[in-house]
């Protein structure tokens, strides 16, 4: 019985070893069955021999282009950066700001000469319209899909749908306030200090007394400060104008009312009572000399001690934001001045777009997914290091003597501002604010409209070397506006604005009678 179960078993043993040899010399071209080990992994057991490995992404390095000034530890926040990315996304960073005066000279030469970016701040006001007409952006409908789902997760589908260009997406717009409204930012201790109640201000022309006592008794502020980059009074969301999806090409409607008909804003009495007062201001003294021609940034002349006051596009807790970039934290206020708007101004105010000129989308919007999503790289990127540049108690900063040495003041361009921590000088409440802020808003009759500037590109490029020459000096003051202006106009009706103008009215009309 013995010997029966031996032989038993070294046949079996001689059978097993058989079959395993044939495996080895010919199973590697069969594909194993469909209930073998290797296709019913579990996808969450760690990687074996016999488990596929999920492809490796390569190591990439991708450039970010941004308007702002150059920080003086930029390096070190990059550094940081760069341990975070490597990690999630196998990618380093190069943070390239410039200057608000040399933006968009240095943007239209690295569009032009197709200079290798993987991903560029672009915005309704800044032309994106345009560029996108001139294949400067890629569309990322299908790259959103695929890797910005914390995008479309986290974000209210008002942004994405608002910018849309023909129905595709050219930028992922900033998770932030959906309202618009026209203010000013002021130096509040100054204004205590010399006695001015402004409770009292509520429009433009208010502001006359203001700064006729802030000139008198501190002459060595500016009592309102615009550069040529900076917002006028006659920016849209001040004279509360659409301009039907890129603010750069003429032809508007007013976002707070119900008129549907497009025409120059620079034929309508909101544009030359503006223009009137601000030359007012000017000739009085209020607004620099140099207005027309600095490129030094509010941003850089409220640093220097240099400002009574600035026009901004207001929100909950803008004058502190301001001020924390500044260094003037709980100094500074904010007045509204105008009603409060939505249109594609707002949803398209902010984004960032991947040129077609990136070797890297992929990568690029893994990037922009995480400014969405992660709060570490969030705050890192806008507020520089825990403990160096801030000291952390909860979600609440507060200022180190480093803190100077990395305050961009670009919240608003990166990601998802809700993500984002508060200075101990802001409101506690400021996001729930936010929220609030978006109620009640008006709505453009436009909104969701984008004009394509396709049909008549001669005429917008055309246009665009009028606009150069005149809408700066006039907006901010520099030049007398009854005698400039008529000039002006006759200027842009000769490069072929009646023609922009009745395009605009064409697509415009088919997207109203489309809704």
């Amino acid at each position: 019985m013995r010997n029966s179960k031996k032989n038993a078993s070294l046949l079996v043993t001689m059978i097993l070893a058989i079959s395993l040899l044939v495996t080895a010399c010919g199973g590697n071209n069969n594909p194993a069955p469909s209930n073998t080990p290797a296709n019913n992994t579990d996808p969450t057991a760690a990687p074996t021999e016999d488990t596929p490995k999920e492809p490796e992404l390569k190591a990439v390095k991708l450039t970010v282009v941004y308007p702002g000034g150059p920080q003086k530890d930029e390096k070190l926040v990059e550094e940081e950066l760069n341990k975070l990315l490597t990690e999630k996304i196998n990618a380093t960073i190069d943070l390239t700001p410039v200057d608000w005066g040399a933006w968009d000279d240095t943007i239209n030469l690295m569009i032009a000469s197709r200079e290798e970016v993987d991903v560029l701040f672009t915005a309704q006001w800044n032309g994106h319209a345009s560029n996108v007409g001139k294949g400067a952006f890629l569309e990322l409908n299908d790259l959103i899909a695929e890797y910005g789902k914390g995008i479309t997760d986290s974000q209210d589908p008002a942004f994405l749908e608002g910018a849309k260009i023909n129905g595709k997406n050219y930028g992922v717009p900033t998770t932030k306030e959906l309202a618009g409204a026209g203010g000013i930012v002021y130096n509040k201790e100054v204004a205590d200090e010399l006695g001015i109640d402004m409770t009292k201000v509520t429009t433009i022309q208010d502001l006359d007394a203001v700064y006729a006592v802030v000139k008198e008794k501190r002459p060595d502020l500016i009592p309102l400060y615009i550069s040529s980059t900076d917002n006028t009074f006659n920016a849209h969301f001040f004279g509360n104008y659409d301009f039907l999806g890129d603010a750069t090409i003429p032809g508007a409607i007013f976002k707070d009312g119900t008129d549907t008909k497009v025409a120059p804003i620079e034929e309508t009495a909101r544009f030359l009572d503006t223009v009137k007062t601000t030359r007012d201001f000017f000739n009085k003294g209020y607004i620099n000399a140099d207005s027309a021609t600095s490129k030094v940034a509010s941003a850089d002349a409220w640093k220097a001690g240099l400002v009574f006051s600035s026009i901004e596009s207001l929100k909950p807790g803008k004058d502190e934001e301001v001020a924390s970039a500044a260094g003037l934290s709980g100094k500074l206020g904010q007045i509204q001045l105008t009603n409060k708007t939505i249109a594609t101004s707002e949803t398209a105010g902010s984004m960032l777009g991947i040129p077609t000129a990136s070797k890297n989308p992929e990568r690029a919007m893994m990037f922009i997914n995480l400014l969405h999503t992660d709060k570490d790289i969030n705050n890192l990127i806008n507020f520089g290091i825990k403990d160096i540049h801030y000291t952390l108690n909860g979600e609440i900063m507060t200022k180190t003597d480093r803190t100077g040495d990395y305050s961009p003041g670009h919240a608003w361009m990166f990601g998802n501002q809700f993500l984002n921590y508060l200075w101990d000088s802001e409101d506690p409440d400021k996001w729930a604010k936010f929220q609030e802020f978006n109620e009640g808003a008006v709505k453009s009759p436009a909104l969701g409209f984008v004009f394509d500037s396709e049909p008549v590109k001669s005429e917008v490029g055309a246009l665009a070397n009028v606009i150069k020459q005149y809408q700066v000096a006039i907006d901010r003051g520099a030049v007398d506006v009854d005698s400039v202006l008529p000039e002006y106009i006759a200027a842009l009706k000769a490069a072929g604005l009646d023609a922009v103008i009745a395009e605009k009215q064409k697509q415009f009309d088919e997207f109203l009678a489309s809704k």
